[in-house]
């Protein structure tokens, strides 16, 4: 249950308080200044509520102390001047007192609500071999998907993940599943798109012995495998209409009937589908049955591709190249400051999977104990446009990566180097590209290192 700290002074509004916000199941600490409440850790909290006028310091310079826990504001001076004021400083909100109790329910629910989806905990899976890993990610898009995690695994229901190829959506199944009721049964995992269509009935629900030409003996299907566990459809979109019948008839009745059977046997099994096509519109189209998706489409985690994880590309990269390293036994192995830089600007149609690719193909190929843009493979790289403030935004203002050395430091003698001696052959578009940079990026780098552009020959008048 929620943690809610409140900090009020007088006495008879912070207990009434306390009361209501216990009465909905909130766990509830109280504190009379601000003093107190920093020896109560506030930054410990999922909420802090505090007065504005507080005997020594305000409610306001709880802000900075209870971070990252949001801090409400509650004034009895409910000017709009206090109210900006407060939200300037950093408030998640404000309340004016005396307070409506629906009203101050309803908002504390809402911050909390938002909170917890933009702190979602990426979930631990253990992998086929046993081995733990966590999923990797802080962006905004992620956190949503650790939080959809946390919140589906319990609740037992039909769960529809989608999301490109190589995005990471069996590893999704494998949290939920792992997280859920049925951790200690089966997960069968089953790639539709893998198996012949002559075949996938057979090989999901069974067959008696003689029901088809080659059927020498029995054979129990990977959904009765799964009774009691979990079934994950990776690519359900290539499933056959036939087999999307019988899957219906499973979902619906919990029963399954061999081919060749004239039995049904009952079965419990939790499905999780994936796909990265528009199941909506192959229904309108009759390549998916619309009964069946409606099934599927209970809870839904969209995983975005990974071009939309810009921050999350290094910290990935970084963790793969470890295990390739290991692999290889080539420990000691990083990547230069430009391959960083183009990790970044690559637009990843792969997604983590040709991320992963890249990078194993930099370890194999690579001289020495760097890792340059050749070794990787990736071939033209445009940059995206990149904000000005935050991390490092271009390969000119790019902090240093860790364990730099005088080799990387090179680049920009080479950089120089190559825009002197190719600039009057080359026009500044097609400088950028060889470089792998854009031509602002250009402009600026010029600025920086004081190399004048070439002269233009005017045109008689």
């Amino acid at each position: 249950m929620p943690r809610i700290l409140i900090v009020e002074d007088e006495a008879i509004i912070r207990s009434a308080l306390k009361r209501l916000l216990e009465r909905h199941r909130y766990i509830v600490s109280e504190a009379a200044s601000a003093e107190e409440a920093r020896e109560l850790a506030p930054s410990e909290f999922d909420l802090v509520i505090s007065d504005l006028r507080l005997p020594g310091d305000p409610g306001t310079a709880l802000i900075e102390a209870a971070a990252p826990a949001p801090v409400l504001i509650m004034t009895s001076y409910a000017s709009m001047r206090s109210a900006v004021d407060a939200l300037k400083q950093g408030a998640v909100d404000y309340v004016a007192k005396p307070f409506d109790h629906t009203e101050l329910l309803e908002t504390v629910e809402r911050i909390l609500h938002k909170q917890s989806m933009q702190q979602g905990t990426p979930p631990d899976i253990t992998d086929e071999g046993g081995g733990r890993q966590t999923m990797i990610g802080d962006c905004t898009a992620m956190q949503q998907v650790y939080t959809r995690i946390r919140k589906t695994a319990p609740a037992d229901v039909t769960v529809l993940i989608q999301g490109e190829s190589g995005t990471g959506k069996e590893l999704v199944a494998r949290a939920i599943h792992q997280q859920s009721k049925r951790a200690k049964a089966p997960l069968i995992c089953v790639n539709c798109a893998a198996i012949p269509e002559t075949l996938i009935e057979s090989e999901l629900f069974g067959h008696e012995k003689g029901a088809f030409t080659g059927a020498s003996a029995a054979r129990t299907g990977l959904v009765e495998a799964a009774d009691g566990g979990t079934l994950f459809l990776d690519e359900i979109g290539e499933l056959p209409l036939d087999a999307q019948a019988r899957l219906l008839r499973v979902l619906q009745e919990g029963e399954i009937r061999k081919i060749g059977s004239v039995e049904t046997r009952h079965v419990d099994v939790r499905l999780i589908a994936a796909t990265h096509r528009d199941l909506r519109a192959l229904s309108k189209s009759g390549e998916f049955r619309l009964d069946l998706y409606y099934r599927l489409n209970v809870m839904q985690i969209e995983l975005p591709p990974l071009r939309d994880r810009e921050e999350d590309v290094l910290k990935i990269a970084d963790i793969l190249l470890d295990k390739a390293c290991k692999r290889h036994d080539r420990q000691g192995l990083r990547l230069s400051r430009a391959s960083r830089q183009d990790l970044r600007d690559y637009p990843w149609p792969g997604n983590v999977r040709e991320l992963e690719n890249a990078l194993e193909r930099g370890v194999i190929l690579a001289e020495g104990h760097l890792i340059h843009p050749d070794d990787l493979g990736l071939g033209p790289v445009t940059n995206r446009p990149h904000s000005s403030t935050g991390n490092g935004s271009t390969l000119a203002n790019e902090s240093p990566a860790p364990n730099g050395d005088d080799d990387d430091l090179s680049l920009e003698d080479y950089f120089q180097h190559f825009v002197l001696e190719h600039q009057d052959q080359m026009s500044e578009t097609e400088l950028a590209q060889k470089l792998g940079i854009s031509r602002k990026n250009l402009w600026e780098r010029r600025q920086r290192l004081g190399i004048p552009r070439k002269k233009t020959a005017r045109r008689p008048t």
